[in-house]
């Protein structure tokens, strides 16, 4: 067999405008997408949603939109994103995909960088942020939403529209769509200057698709996925995709991320594709009351008997009879958290600890880490279940070669693999060398192939002394405590490293009132009990490191970072240079303090 065949249904299009259609044939009146409406939630069949996305391809080729045109969607999580993407790929045309959380200038500088012909916004204040920077799009001509508005064309008006073009004219154009044609544009989130395009084919799409199926994580309509990242994400963007493929539905989390947690017991989904912060919170709540010793010993019986199990070898008597006592007391409650069904998640965008990933596994919801770039239709690397190493990022996928530079710099070549940035040759040809994408991140592959991320090239700082540093090894050590949401280190051409912490309120407000301090953050970043606390964490993670890289001093910002204010990317990555350059008093107090 093929190792791109497998049993299990699937689409197997050669191109993404194919890929709702067939799905349609394939699953018609299964579940598609689940979301939730008015506190209820609601199904929508895959041949609704296939309709709902071909009354829209041709409802834009109503409105004059031409066969590789790029039409944008400005809007969050929802089931009119999903029909809105895919009618514009039956259409021919390009999706370009917005954070609904970019300013007016981020949406103005992708509108025009991509010459954007139409964009579909979601409601009002994606409508406002359009509208404040139209003098600066000329080549945008319509202006699209989900949200009945009389300031733009409704996206319902739009299908009536659509409805009057004759079906054939949209198979014509789905079916003169070509593998090597353009299928989607997406911008990086841009932490060190203006985002840049990554350009997509059908075929690099497809690709993605077909590693996906080979490694089985979604088992067809019997399974359930929650989504609850954003679909402008080229992972949500590839999960969803990936689920039309073989026929699982996604259900869509309800805007409002406090709510994840309690909506993950509800839907009880069998995949999860999230953050790492969603684990470290759960691993906080549930595990505030097991001591260091406790939590090795439960990760230890627990890890050996999954590991058994998923060998197909019998489980020894007496560690069975733990592992039930162990599961009685904890881990049980672990997998109710996750709605009791869950077999599988994926954790990627950042690292995680692998003491949290062999928690996890050990309480029988495996945690498996991945990785890979927007510039890679995401899967460059997975683990599973039953092959992994917590520490590493898992092996290569098939059809994906790996390859370090002699600079440590981590190299990719593949079918999977974008073909460009859009209108800049320069960052083009400076990523694609040889055939090789120079991805930018340090790492190491052992001699079983897992591959180790160690950090980004352009985030190691230079002390003074000259010694390097991986500022994301010291920072996801602190970040293991649920009361920090974020920490910045910083020191280059410094003597030693200093961190900028700043505050989980909805993990550290509990402890606070327990103690029977203040509540905000404003005030509890100025607490010495407070500073004590994040004194110990910090000591803690310093302990695994060298004098040299230790961090000397930190401090608490009295707010949080957000994608608002600029100090986070839309996929919530720290912009370490807005950051260096907003809080540069607070970073030089901390080196004039001695």
């Amino acid at each position: 067999m093929n190792h791109l065949e497998q049993p299990r249904e699937s689409t197997r299009t050669r191109t993404i405008a194919e890929l709702l259609p067939r799905a349609a044939e394939l699953f018609g009146d299964c579940p598609a997408i689940r979301h939730k409406s008015d506190g209820t939630w609601h199904d929508i069949t895959f041949a609704q949603l296939a309709t709902r996305a071909g009354e829209i391809g041709r409802g834009l080729i109503a409105l004059g939109v031409r066969p590789g045109e790029r039409v944008s969607i400005l809007s969050g999580t929802r089931p009119e994103w999903t029909a809105a993407a895919l009618g514009i790929a039956r259409a021919g045309a390009v999706i370009v995909p917005i954070y609904p959380t970019s300013s007016p200038a981020e949406c103005a500088w992708i509108l025009a960088d991509s010459g954007a012909v139409a964009v579909i916004c979601e409601g009002p204040t994606e409508l406002a942020k359009v509208a404040a920077v139209a003098d600066e799009l000329p080549a945008l001509r319509e202006v699209i939403t989900f949200i009945s508005s009389a300031d733009a064309l409704c996206v319902e008006d739009l299908q009536t529209e659509g409805r009057r073009v004759e079906a054939s004219a949209l198979t014509e154009r789905t079916s003169a769509v070509r593998p090597e044609d353009r299928f989607v544009i997406v911008y990086t989130s841009g932490t060190t200057g203006p985002p840049k395009g990554c350009v997509h084919t059908h075929r690099s799409y497809r690709a993605g698709l077909d590693t996906i199926r080979v490694r089985d994580a979604l088992k067809g309509p019997d399974d359930l996925l929650y989504l609850f990242l954003p679909l402008a994400h080229a992972f949500a963007l590839m999960i969803q995709l990936a689920a039309c493929d073989v026929g699982t539905p996604v259900a869509y989390y309800g805007g409002d991320a406090r709510r994840i947690v309690a909506e993950l017991a509800e839907v009880r989904p069998t995949f999860l594709p999230s953050v790492p912060r969603i684990f470290e919170k759960v691993f906080g709540q549930v595990c505030g009351g097991v001591t260091a010793g406790e939590l090795t010993e439960a990760a230890r019986i627990g890890g050996r008997v999954h590991d058994l199990r998923h060998a197909g070898r019998a489980v020894p008597t007496d560690l069975d009879r733990a592992y039930e006592r162990l599961d009685a007391a904890l881990f049980a409650k672990v997998r109710a958290v996750f709605g009791g069904r869950l077999r599988e998640a994926a954790s990627g965008a950042a690292p995680i600890a692998p003491e949290i990933l062999s928690f996890f596994y050990a309480a029988g919801v495996p945690v498996m880490e991945g990785w890979g770039l927007t510039e890679t239709a995401v899967g460059v690397t997975t683990s599973a279940p039953q092959q992994h190493r917590f520490g590493t990022v898992g092996r290569a996928v098939p059809g994906v070669e790996l390859r370090i530079a002699d600079d440590g710099e981590i190299l990719v070549r593949g079918d999977n693999v974008f073909v460009g940035y859009h209108n800049n040759p320069v960052a083009t040809a400076a990523a694609l060398v040889e055939g090789w994408l120079h991805t930018g991140d340090i790492g190491s592959i052992d001699a079983d192939g897992f591959l180790s991320i160690s950090g980004r090239k352009k985030d190691i700082i230079i002390t003074a002394g000259g010694k390097n540093l991986t500022p994301a090894n010291i920072e996801n050590d602190v970040r293991r405590s649920p009361w920090i949401s974020h920490a910045v280190m910083y020191g280059d051409r410094r003597s030693y490293p200093v961190l900028l912490v700043t505050l989980d309120e909805p993990e550290i407000a509990p402890w606070a009132r327990q103690r029977g301090l203040p509540v905000d953050i404003a005030t509890l970043s100025r607490h010495p009990e407070v500073r004590a606390a994040i004194q110990t964490v910090l000591d803690k993670a310093n302990a695994q490191y060298s004098q040299t890289a230790q961090v000397k001093r930190f401090a608490i910002l009295d707010h949080d970072f957000s994608p608002e204010n600029g100090e986070l990317t839309p996929s919530l990555k720290v912009r370490r240079n807005v950051v260096a350059e907003r809080y540069a008093a607070i970073f030089d107090a901390l080196y004039d303090a001695g």
